[in-house]
Protein backbone atom coordinates (compact mmCIF):
# COMPACT_ATOMS: atom_id res chain seq x y z
CA UNK A 1 0.00 0.00 0.00
CA UNK A 2 1.34 3.34 -0.57
CA UNK A 3 2.07 6.27 -3.33
CA UNK A 4 4.49 5.90 -5.54
CA UNK A 5 5.67 8.68 -8.02
CA UNK A 6 7.86 7.88 -11.10
CA UNK A 7 10.07 10.36 -13.41
CA UNK A 8 6.81 12.19 -13.80
CA UNK A 9 6.90 15.71 -15.61
CA UNK A 10 4.64 18.39 -16.21
CA UNK A 11 5.13 21.61 -18.81
CA UNK A 12 3.13 24.52 -19.85
CA UNK A 13 4.63 24.84 -22.83
CA UNK A 14 8.03 25.32 -23.17
CA UNK A 15 7.71 26.15 -19.32
CA UNK A 16 8.84 22.77 -17.36
CA UNK A 17 6.77 23.08 -14.12
CA UNK A 18 7.83 19.85 -11.78
CA UNK A 19 10.90 17.83 -13.86
CA UNK A 20 10.97 14.14 -13.79
CA UNK A 21 10.00 13.92 -9.76
CA UNK A 22 10.59 10.29 -8.50
CA UNK A 23 9.58 9.26 -4.34
CA UNK A 24 8.09 6.82 -2.66
CA UNK A 25 5.38 7.08 0.54
CA UNK A 26 4.89 3.71 1.09
CA UNK A 27 4.31 3.62 5.05
CA UNK A 28 1.39 6.20 6.67
CA UNK A 29 2.75 8.96 8.33
CA UNK A 30 3.18 12.21 7.09
CA UNK A 31 5.08 12.95 3.82
CA UNK A 32 6.98 16.81 3.61
CA UNK A 33 6.96 18.23 0.34
CA UNK A 34 9.39 21.74 0.29
CA UNK A 35 10.15 24.52 -1.91
CA UNK A 36 9.91 27.77 -2.21
CA UNK A 37 6.88 29.52 -4.25
CA UNK A 38 6.58 28.59 -7.69
CA UNK A 39 8.97 25.56 -6.94
CA UNK A 40 6.47 23.31 -8.35
CA UNK A 41 4.73 21.56 -5.42
CA UNK A 42 0.81 23.13 -5.95
CA UNK A 43 1.59 21.24 -9.21
CA UNK A 44 3.22 18.13 -8.11
CA UNK A 45 0.04 17.90 -5.63
CA UNK A 46 -2.04 18.44 -8.56
CA UNK A 47 -0.50 15.62 -10.72
CA UNK A 48 -1.07 13.40 -7.98
CA UNK A 49 -4.66 14.11 -6.97
CA UNK A 50 -5.36 13.50 -11.34
CA UNK A 51 -6.64 17.24 -11.03
CA UNK A 52 -4.27 18.01 -14.06
CA UNK A 53 -2.58 15.79 -16.27
CA UNK A 54 0.75 14.77 -16.35
CA UNK A 55 3.06 15.10 -19.39
CA UNK A 56 5.13 11.91 -18.59
CA UNK A 57 5.84 9.33 -15.87
CA UNK A 58 3.83 7.17 -13.66
CA UNK A 59 1.67 7.93 -10.54
CA UNK A 60 0.69 4.86 -8.45
CA UNK A 61 -1.55 4.38 -5.90
CA UNK A 62 -1.63 0.95 -3.84
CA UNK A 63 -0.45 -0.33 -7.10
CA UNK A 64 -3.19 1.33 -9.69
CA UNK A 65 -2.41 4.56 -11.55
CA UNK A 66 -3.84 7.32 -10.17
CA UNK A 67 -7.81 7.89 -10.97
CA UNK A 68 -10.21 9.56 -8.84
CA UNK A 69 -12.28 6.13 -8.58
CA UNK A 70 -9.51 4.23 -6.99
CA UNK A 71 -7.86 7.05 -4.62
CA UNK A 72 -9.65 7.77 -1.63
CA UNK A 73 -8.06 11.17 -0.91
CA UNK A 74 -8.82 14.32 1.12
CA UNK A 75 -7.19 17.71 0.10
CA UNK A 76 -6.65 20.86 1.72
CA UNK A 77 -5.45 23.46 -0.91
CA UNK A 78 -3.58 26.12 -0.38
CA UNK A 79 -6.43 28.86 -1.74
CA UNK A 80 -9.34 27.83 -0.05
CA UNK A 81 -12.82 26.94 -1.77
CA UNK A 82 -15.41 27.67 0.37
CA UNK A 83 -18.91 29.06 -1.03
CA UNK A 84 -19.02 32.36 1.10
CA UNK A 85 -22.77 33.10 1.20
CA UNK A 86 -23.89 29.15 1.40
CA UNK A 87 -24.44 27.61 5.13
CA UNK A 88 -21.61 25.60 6.83
CA UNK A 89 -23.60 22.29 7.63
CA UNK A 90 -25.10 22.41 4.08
CA UNK A 91 -21.67 22.51 2.18
CA UNK A 92 -20.38 19.93 4.17
CA UNK A 93 -23.19 17.63 3.66
CA UNK A 94 -22.27 18.07 0.27
CA UNK A 95 -18.83 17.60 -0.13
CA UNK A 96 -19.48 14.03 2.31
CA UNK A 97 -22.34 13.36 -0.62
CA UNK A 98 -19.88 14.26 -3.64
CA UNK A 99 -17.58 11.60 -2.05
CA UNK A 100 -20.32 9.15 -1.79
CA UNK A 101 -21.61 9.25 2.08
CA UNK A 102 -24.58 8.66 3.00
CA UNK A 103 -26.63 11.18 5.63
CA UNK A 104 -26.02 9.03 8.67
CA UNK A 105 -22.18 8.67 8.14
CA UNK A 106 -21.86 12.54 6.94
CA UNK A 107 -23.61 13.78 9.90
CA UNK A 108 -21.97 11.46 12.63
CA UNK A 109 -18.28 12.44 10.45
CA UNK A 110 -19.18 15.83 10.70
CA UNK A 111 -20.71 16.35 14.32
CA UNK A 112 -17.12 14.50 15.51
CA UNK A 113 -15.11 16.80 13.23
CA UNK A 114 -16.46 20.16 14.40
CA UNK A 115 -16.52 19.55 17.89
CA UNK A 116 -12.94 18.25 17.97
CA UNK A 117 -11.80 21.19 15.58
CA UNK A 118 -14.18 23.64 18.39
CA UNK A 119 -16.24 24.56 15.56
CA UNK A 120 -19.85 23.71 16.75
CA UNK A 121 -21.02 27.12 16.63
CA UNK A 122 -20.73 27.69 12.92
CA UNK A 123 -23.04 24.49 12.18
CA UNK A 124 -25.62 27.72 10.68
CA UNK A 125 -23.09 30.44 9.58
CA UNK A 126 -22.27 31.09 6.59
CA UNK A 127 -17.82 30.89 5.41
CA UNK A 128 -17.76 35.35 4.87
CA UNK A 129 -18.81 35.54 8.30
CA UNK A 130 -15.89 33.56 9.65
CA UNK A 131 -12.39 34.41 9.90
CA UNK A 132 -9.98 32.89 8.20
CA UNK A 133 -8.68 30.46 10.82
CA UNK A 134 -12.52 29.35 11.25
CA UNK A 135 -12.95 29.25 7.10
CA UNK A 136 -9.65 27.08 7.44
CA UNK A 137 -11.36 25.16 9.95
CA UNK A 138 -14.33 24.32 7.99
CA UNK A 139 -12.27 23.72 4.66
CA UNK A 140 -10.40 20.82 6.45
CA UNK A 141 -13.65 19.19 7.58
CA UNK A 142 -14.52 19.19 4.00
CA UNK A 143 -10.82 17.03 3.28
CA UNK A 144 -11.63 14.68 6.53
CA UNK A 145 -15.58 14.28 6.52
CA UNK A 146 -14.92 10.75 4.34
CA UNK A 147 -12.52 9.40 5.94
CA UNK A 148 -9.64 9.38 3.54
CA UNK A 149 -6.67 7.05 3.29
CA UNK A 150 -4.42 9.71 1.44
CA UNK A 151 -4.50 13.07 2.93
CA UNK A 152 -2.77 16.27 1.16
CA UNK A 153 -2.33 19.43 3.51
CA UNK A 154 -1.02 22.34 1.26
CA UNK A 155 0.42 25.49 3.28
CA UNK A 156 -1.97 24.22 6.19
CA UNK A 157 -1.05 26.14 9.11
CA UNK A 158 -1.04 29.27 6.97
CA UNK A 159 -2.77 32.33 8.84
CA UNK A 160 -3.26 30.33 11.89
CA UNK A 161 -3.10 31.94 15.47
CA UNK A 162 -1.58 30.05 18.33
CA UNK A 163 -3.99 28.41 19.56
CA UNK A 164 -5.91 26.80 16.28
CA UNK A 165 -2.28 26.14 14.82
CA UNK A 166 -1.96 23.46 17.76
CA UNK A 167 -5.60 22.50 17.29
CA UNK A 168 -4.85 21.75 13.75
CA UNK A 169 -1.09 20.21 14.98
CA UNK A 170 -3.42 17.80 17.35
CA UNK A 171 -5.69 16.66 14.87
CA UNK A 172 -2.26 16.00 12.60
CA UNK A 173 -1.20 13.58 15.67
CA UNK A 174 -4.56 11.71 15.59
CA UNK A 175 -4.66 10.85 11.96
CA UNK A 176 -0.70 9.98 12.05
CA UNK A 177 -2.10 7.62 14.92
CA UNK A 178 -4.89 6.18 12.69
CA UNK A 179 -1.96 5.15 10.17
CA UNK A 180 -2.95 7.41 7.82
CA UNK A 181 -0.71 8.68 4.84
CA UNK A 182 -0.01 12.28 4.74
CA UNK A 183 1.50 14.90 1.90
CA UNK A 184 2.42 18.27 4.09
CA UNK A 185 3.30 21.18 1.77
CA UNK A 186 4.55 23.94 3.96
CA UNK A 187 7.25 27.11 4.61
CA UNK A 188 7.40 26.42 8.05
CA UNK A 189 10.53 24.04 8.57
CA UNK A 190 9.96 23.69 12.60
CA UNK A 191 6.39 22.08 11.95
CA UNK A 192 8.14 19.91 8.97
CA UNK A 193 10.36 18.47 11.13
CA UNK A 194 7.76 17.75 13.84
CA UNK A 195 5.98 15.91 11.60
CA UNK A 196 7.66 14.17 8.58
CA UNK A 197 10.32 11.12 8.64
CA UNK A 198 11.01 11.82 4.99
CA UNK A 199 10.90 14.91 2.46
CA UNK A 200 11.45 16.58 -0.63
CA UNK A 201 12.72 19.85 -1.48
CA UNK A 202 11.91 21.00 -5.15
CA UNK A 203 13.30 24.14 -6.45
CA UNK A 204 12.34 25.29 -9.93
CA UNK A 205 10.83 22.24 -10.77
CA UNK A 206 13.70 19.97 -9.82
CA UNK A 207 14.62 17.67 -7.30
CA UNK A 208 17.19 19.23 -5.26
CA UNK A 209 17.05 16.72 -1.86
CA UNK A 210 14.84 14.02 -0.64
CA UNK A 211 15.37 11.32 1.76
CA UNK A 212 14.75 10.16 5.13
CA UNK A 213 14.83 13.19 7.21
CA UNK A 214 16.93 12.32 10.25
CA UNK A 215 19.48 10.27 8.46
CA UNK A 216 19.97 13.81 6.05
CA UNK A 217 20.83 15.46 9.14
CA UNK A 218 22.88 13.30 10.30
CA UNK A 219 25.00 13.15 7.25
CA UNK A 220 26.53 16.82 7.63
CA UNK A 221 27.26 16.38 11.51
CA UNK A 222 26.87 18.11 14.84
CA UNK A 223 28.32 21.52 13.26
CA UNK A 224 26.36 24.16 14.43
CA UNK A 225 26.99 25.36 18.22
CA UNK A 226 24.34 27.21 19.60
CA UNK A 227 25.21 29.68 22.79
CA UNK A 228 23.03 32.22 24.76
CA UNK A 229 24.99 34.27 27.42
CA UNK A 230 24.39 38.66 28.24
CA UNK A 231 28.12 38.54 27.49
CA UNK A 232 30.21 38.92 24.17
CA UNK A 233 32.41 35.98 23.21
CA UNK A 234 33.27 36.99 20.09
CA UNK A 235 37.04 37.23 20.66
CA UNK A 236 37.38 33.71 22.31
CA UNK A 237 35.62 32.34 19.05
CA UNK A 238 37.78 34.09 16.63
CA UNK A 239 41.26 33.10 18.62
CA UNK A 240 39.60 28.93 18.27
CA UNK A 241 38.76 29.87 14.35
CA UNK A 242 35.24 29.69 15.09
CA UNK A 243 32.88 31.60 12.52
CA UNK A 244 30.26 33.38 13.39
CA UNK A 245 26.94 32.29 11.59
CA UNK A 246 24.93 34.57 13.51
CA UNK A 247 24.09 37.00 16.00
CA UNK A 248 21.23 36.98 17.68
CA UNK A 249 18.90 38.89 19.58
CA UNK A 250 20.07 36.46 23.29
CA UNK A 251 23.30 35.23 22.36
CA UNK A 252 25.29 33.43 19.18
CA UNK A 253 25.02 30.88 16.33
CA UNK A 254 28.28 29.55 15.31
CA UNK A 255 29.99 27.27 12.92
CA UNK A 256 32.11 24.54 13.89
CA UNK A 257 34.59 21.98 12.49
CA UNK A 258 34.10 19.30 15.70
CA UNK A 259 33.10 19.05 19.17
CA UNK A 260 36.34 19.54 20.44
CA UNK A 261 36.62 23.28 18.99
CA UNK A 262 32.90 24.04 20.96
CA UNK A 263 34.65 22.14 24.41
CA UNK A 264 37.39 25.00 24.27
CA UNK A 265 35.14 27.57 23.64
CA UNK A 266 33.35 26.33 26.63
CA UNK A 267 36.54 25.84 28.90
CA UNK A 268 37.38 29.91 28.26
CA UNK A 269 33.65 30.70 28.93
CA UNK A 270 33.89 29.31 32.47
CA UNK A 271 37.48 30.36 32.90
CA UNK A 272 35.68 34.19 32.46
CA UNK A 273 32.69 33.35 34.50
CA UNK A 274 30.45 34.00 31.99
CA UNK A 275 27.13 33.04 32.87
CA UNK A 276 25.79 30.68 30.02
CA UNK A 277 22.20 30.01 29.53
CA UNK A 278 22.17 27.41 26.79
CA UNK A 279 25.28 25.55 25.10
CA UNK A 280 23.92 23.37 22.24
CA UNK A 281 26.04 21.50 19.75
CA UNK A 282 23.82 20.25 16.93
CA UNK A 283 22.85 18.78 13.59
CA UNK A 284 21.77 21.56 11.17
CA UNK A 285 18.14 22.32 11.21
CA UNK A 286 15.69 21.94 8.45
CA UNK A 287 15.29 25.36 7.91
CA UNK A 288 19.06 25.86 7.32
CA UNK A 289 19.40 22.38 4.78
CA UNK A 290 16.76 23.92 2.96
CA UNK A 291 18.38 27.57 2.72
CA UNK A 292 21.38 25.69 1.74
CA UNK A 293 20.04 23.24 -0.63
CA UNK A 294 17.59 25.87 -2.39
CA UNK A 295 20.17 29.03 -2.62
CA UNK A 296 23.17 26.46 -3.90
CA UNK A 297 20.61 25.36 -6.55
CA UNK A 298 19.96 28.96 -7.87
Amino acid sequence: MGLVVSESTKTYGEKIAVNKINFTFDKPGVFGLLGTNGAGKTTTIRMILGIIDKNSGEIMWNNKPVKRENVNFGYLPEERGLYPKSKVSEQLFYFGKLKGMNAKDAKKSLSYWLERLKATEYYNSVPEQLSKGNQQKIQLVTALIHDPELLILDEPFSGLDPINTDIFKSVVYELVEKNKYIIMSSHQMSTVEEYCKEILILDKGNTVLKGNLREIKSSYGRNNLSIQCEDNILDMAKDLNIGLKEKTPFGYEFKIQNDQQAYLLLGKMLEASIKLDKFEIREPSLHEIFIEKVGAAK
